[in-house]
């Protein structure tokens, strides 16, 4: 190598001949080319040498370099590899794992950028196992941005590997990595931060960190090495030289903030798997960390994870038994603990006030009945088929006290056995349940699978809390033979919850093999190729019906929106159509007696081709050219800011094929629900439509205009919102860049609900295509509605919206409730996101806010918010809701289904059936009631 390379990876390895090639791969093809790979060998005595040379061979980018005597640890090869470095700027990669491609050249021009001393970014574990990936604390990389030292964010300790970082050469041959010790890391991560003036962060995975499964042949690395006890004394020891290295260097302020890290990483991975160890091991495991804890500032422990602070505590108090039990709630099922105290607002684990188990912002003690926690811990054992569960549940905060008249199942699967739970002594429940393996139906082909049992605890109104079932991880797993089934019942997971794995044999299991031999060939009968040439050839020489319509609400997701509307009034008037609704999931949310057909089944390609009328809110399969005779109402799905049709993210790019696929779309409507004038004046031109406009209203707003009291009472009952708690709809839009992320959720829930919870609940419905989770110590004042059937439900329910950009803001005008806007991310989304149409902080009809903080501020001052607006919002409605007079269902049905040149049968509809010749196709079969499904 003549040139001098601008980074230099320095690749430690020792007897990893196996995995140390694929390490050296990812930094040569690196896209930064001008690059060298340093491997340091600390003296392998296996074919490691061999294999380095050969990579030294076939590229002169590589050099080796070879310990004599084995170090023991990690630094001493990476201070080789440090002091043979020939480039300016240097990283660290491990032999097991791996740089992604752009790693070096973007970490570079990031350092150059920012003239940091290092740049570090995300790191992503991928588990070898599943080949799935995580990031490693997101939450720390979520921003690209230059640190000012590490005392502008110490949260940044929580980043203390070298892997994940660029540094400039010379920092590093100041600080040379301890040679003595392992988690060495650790020590320099925090001698680096001490040292570093600025260091830079970027969101980006750089470094893929492999993780090898406990069972597999790989040698695991000494992070995962963690029941030796040594490696909890190395990481103790570490702890407290890094705790000196601060103090050492005048940052002896920040030695909380660093101890924090210990109890939050490092004390946790060892505690995660805690339930697995046995009694012996654990008490050891308290007489290593207790000295290190009993020195820390009680203040530590403060701001921590509620559950990690109690096992903390019984370390403390050198209580292995309540150790055990704590850690066995920090991972899986989360179980509550056995007994709780409740005093002067607070709840603590265990039956004394003490300050290190208050357990309060778990919130576990203010859940709704059906998000409620109960802790079962079983007893299994087998004798023959048959499975006894002795079942001990414990009811730590008086929701069954709270709740007389309730009944309790075990459910395995859809198997319920009755329980018949009898008081004890320790203010427990036992009861007992047998349950015979054979008697559970698997299906005609039997079962390869699991079930994890559950008690479900019923309250006389039907509502259901369950938990799953906690067993002793020391309990070693049986098996029972049923027919053609081998059932292994045991503990799974750190947290050793109750599984049944499920798995075929002899004749069933080869015949399962020809069975997904054989829907794998249907499957291909059963493509979307097929489907279509056969679609073609039915509205070829099939017409379509004039008593049959089909209708579809968003994209078949449910029973909603407009088409909902106008069902119910065509339903109402008694008029003599077939109506058939195409689903994607189950029938829940549909009248029991509509009659439903799978989406794209075969009896749904059938019904879109004799159809005479297709009433759909956004498109119906856009491939499909509509029936020469059939008519189409396209009712869409809302108006808005946001930029729609050919001017929307996925159809402005000047790509012919999604363009002409949309324009072919909607030339198929015969006509469209117009809310508003402004509506056409964006929409229709944007869209290219030349059609029909039914200048009504939305057939879905009439219900906001004359309202429904009994929809709101159904939706609070529903939701489990107390009778005195005002209702805050928070209904942001995706991002397009971010689709189902669960980025749109910007408010700060937990700061909300430490402000708000006395007064408000927060119904948030999420858009169909997120993704978000409501953590549980949210639950209490947060209600997930993603799922909830009808958006209007939730309106009429709630006291003010919450939105961003979301079209619902213009139906929710009709209420004349209070609207606020959150639109912290306002300059992207209407540059370079979504884009828009209107100025929106110009027109709103609230407040345009950026921050949680001012959200709260706002909701405080509500009434006088919402006279402030005043005129912004009648200015609103009567831009977006003019046309909303609350008989757009009846019109639109007048204007589109009885035409003068449309004659409807006044007789019965024959019975409607699909041609034979179809029925031995997958996916036609027979409706079932209620509701009547098909396809």
């Amino acid at each position: 190598m003549i040139n001098v390379p601008e980074c230099s990876v320095v690749v430690i390895t020792y007897n990893d001949a196996a995995r140390l090639p694929r390490a050296v791969r990812s930094v040569l093809r690196q896209s930064l080319r001008n690059v060298e790979v340093i491997i340091a060998d600390d003296a392998s005595t296996d074919e490691t040498e061999q294999v380095a040379r050969e990579l030294q061979r076939k590229d002169a980018r590589v050099r080796y370099l070879r310990g004599e005597v084995n170090s023991g640890g990690c630094g001493t090869p990476r201070n080789r590899g440090v002091a043979a470095a020939r480039a300016p700027y240097v990283m660290f990669l491990d032999s097991d794992d791996e740089l992604t491609r752009h790693a070096c050249k973007s970490m570079l021009l990031e350092i150059e950028r920012t003239g940091a001393d290092f740049v570090t970014g995300q790191i992503a574990r991928l588990y070898e196992k599943s080949g799935k990936t995580a990031r490693y604390y997101p939450a720390l990389f979520a921003r690209r941005r230059t640190v000012e030292g590490i005392a502008e964010e110490p949260e940044m300790f929580l980043d203390s590997f070298s892997t994940n970082k660029l540094y400039r050469a010379e920092l590093l041959r100041r600080l040379p990595f301890p040679e003595d010790m392992h988690y060495e890391d650790h020590v320099f991560s925090t001698a680096l931060y001490c040292a570093a003036r600025r260091f830079a962060v970027v969101p980006w995975v750089v470094y893929l960190w492999h993780r090898a499964s406990a069972e597999s042949d790989a040698r695991l690395s000494i992070s995962l090495s963690l029941t030796d006890m040594s490696n909890v004394r190395s990481r103790i020891r570490a702890a407290r030289l890094s705790d000196d290295i601060l103090r050492d260097n005048g940052l002896g302020d920040l030695v909380h903030e660093r101890q924090r890290r210990f109890l939050r990483q490092d004390l946790r991975v060892y505690l995660n798997p805690l339930p697995m160890r046995d009694l012996a091991w654990v008490e050891e495991f308290i007489s290593v960390v207790r000295p290190y804890l009993s020195e820390l500032d009680p203040a530590v422990f403060e701001t921590i994870d509620p559950l990690i602070r109690v096992c903390c505590s019984f370390i403390l108090a050198g209580r292995p038994d309540e150790l055990l039990l704590a850690a066995a709630s920090l991972n899986g099922p989360k179980a509550p603990p056995r007994v709780a105290l409740r005093e002067g607002g607070r709840t603590y684990w265990g039956t004394v006030p003490d300050e290190m188990r208050e357990i309060t912002s778990l919130r576990m003690a203010e859940l709704p009945y059906s998000a409620s926690r109960l802790r079962h811990e079983a007893v299994v054992t087998g004798q023959g088929t048959v499975i006894r569960v002795v079942i001990r549940t414990y009811d730590p905060f008086g929701v069954l006290a709270a709740t007389p008249g309730w009944t309790a199942f075990l459910r395995i699967g859809k198997h319920r056995v009755r329980l018949a739970p009898r008081e004890q002594d320790d203010g427990g429940l036992l009861s007992e349940a047998t349950v015979d393996l054979a008697a559970l139906s698997p299906g005609r082909l039997g079962f390869d699978g699991r079930h994890e049992p559950v008690v479900e605890i019923v309250n006389p109104d039907g509502r259901v809390t369950s938990d799953q079932l906690l067993v002793d991880s020391s309990s070693p797993p049986f098996v029972v033979v049923v027919p053609w089934h081998e059932v292994t019942v045991g503990a799974e997971g750190v947290a050793a919850f109750l599984r049944l794995r499920w798995r075929r044999r002899g004749a069933l299991r080869r015949l399962a093999r020809v069975g997904r031999a054989g829907r794998r060939l249907l499957r291909r009968m059963d493509g979307p190729e097929v489907k279509l040439r056969v679609y073609k050839g039915l509205i070829s020489v099939l017409p379509p019906r004039r008593d049959l319509a089909l209708f579809e609400s968003d994209v078949g997701a449910g029973y909603t929106g407009n088409p909902r509307y106008i069902y119910e009034e065509l339903r109402r008037r008694g008029t003599p159509l077939r109506m058939v609704w195409s689903a994607t999931g189950t029938a829940h949310g549909f009248p029991p007696d509509a009659r439903l057909v799978r989406r794209m089944s075969w009896r749904h390609i059938w019904t879109m081709a004799r159809a005479g009328y297709w009433v759909d809110s956004h498109g119906m399969p856009l491939a499909y050219p509509k029936p020469p005779r059939t008519r189409y109402l396209q009712t869409w799905h809302g108006q808005g800011i946001k930029s729609v049709g050919f001017d929307s993210p996925d159809l402005r790019a000047d790509f012919d094929g999604p363009r002409a696929t949309w324009r072919a779309a909607v030339e198929r409507w015969d006509a469209l629900v117009s809310p508003s004038a402004e509506f056409e004046r964006v929409f229709v031109p944007s869209n290219g439509y030349r059609g029909r406009l039914l200048r009504h209203g939305s057939p879905r707003c009439d219900v906001l205009v004359h309202g429904d009291r009994d929809a709101a009472r159904r939706a609070r009952e529903r939701l489990e919102i107390p009778h005195w708690s005002r209702v805050l709809l928070y209904a942001p839009t995706y991002r397009d860049r971010a689709k189902g992320s669960g980025e749109s959720v910007r408010a700060d829930l937990s700061a909300m609900a430490e402000a708000l919870a006395g007064d408000w609940t927060v119904v948030l419905r999420t858009h169909p295509v997120e993704r978000f989770e409501v953590p549980e110590q949210l639950r209490h004042f947060v209600r997930e509605a993603g799922s909830y059937p009808e958006v209007n439900d939730l309106i009429l329910l709630s006291d003010a919206l919450l939105t961003d950009y979301s079209s619902l803001m213009c139906d929710y005008a009709i209420t004349g409730r209070p609207m606020l806007f959150l639109i912290d991310d306002w300059d992207e989304y209407r540059r370079v996101e979504r884009g828009v149409y209107h100025d929106l902080p110009a027109i709103a009809p609230g407040p345009c806010l950026t921050t949680t903080e001012e959200l709260i501020e706002a909701l405080r001052d509500l009434d006088g918010v919402t006279v402030s607006f005043a005129a912004r919002y009648i200015a609103f409605r009567r831009l977006w809701c003019a046309e909303e007079k609350g008989h757009a269902s009846a019109k639109v049905v007048d204007a589109f289904f009885e035409p003068p040149s449309v004659r409807i049968p006044t007789q019965a509809p024959r019975e409607w059936r699909a041609p034979a010749g179809l029925g031995h196709l997958p996916g036609l079969r027979r409706p079932i009631q209620p509701p009547r499904w098909s396809g």
